[in-house]
């Protein structure tokens, strides 16, 4: 049976998957992430919990958070998230612009990388940095 909660593929599988297709797996992990953090901080009403997920999960505050974790990258990483920040994308939602929207969606790509890959220790280095400061948002 596979493992789709922790795939662990290998890197030429996973260089298969477009980068939107990365990212769209990555923004799934780091909203996990981040509703996971949320609830460990303690009981909080679910309208609370959502308001402070959607503080974090959003374009402007994922580009703010790539640009703390960018210092941080290896060479593969850093290969990752820019291709993934000059993926062609349709859409930008309204309450960001296209440097901070392509900027995400670098950081989302990254994200769905090292989860394929099974890189937990280092998903968890790197989100402890992006949310430095919103611990319980």
């Amino acid at each position: 049976m596979k493992d789709y909660f922790c795939p662990q593929m290998e890197v030429g599988d996973i260089n298969s998957i477009s980068m939107l297709g990365l990212a769209h797996i990555g923004d799934g992990v780091y909203e996990l992430l981040t509703r996971t953090m949320l609830c460990a901080d303690g009981n909080k009403k679910v309208t609370e919990l959502h308001k402070k997920t959607v503080a974090i999960v959003n374009a402007p505050a994922q580009a703010e958070a790539a640009e703390r974790i960018l210092p941080l990258l290896n060479d593969d990483e850093k290969y990752i998230y820019k291709r993934g920040r000059n993926a062609k994308v349709n859409s930008v939602p309204h309450k960001a612009d296209i440097a901070q929207y392509h900027a995400a969606t670098g950081l989302e790509a990254l994200f769905g990388w090292l989860y394929l890959q099974g890189k937990t220790q280092r998903i968890n280095e790197l989100y402890a940095v992006c949310v430095e400061g919103n611990h319980g948002a």
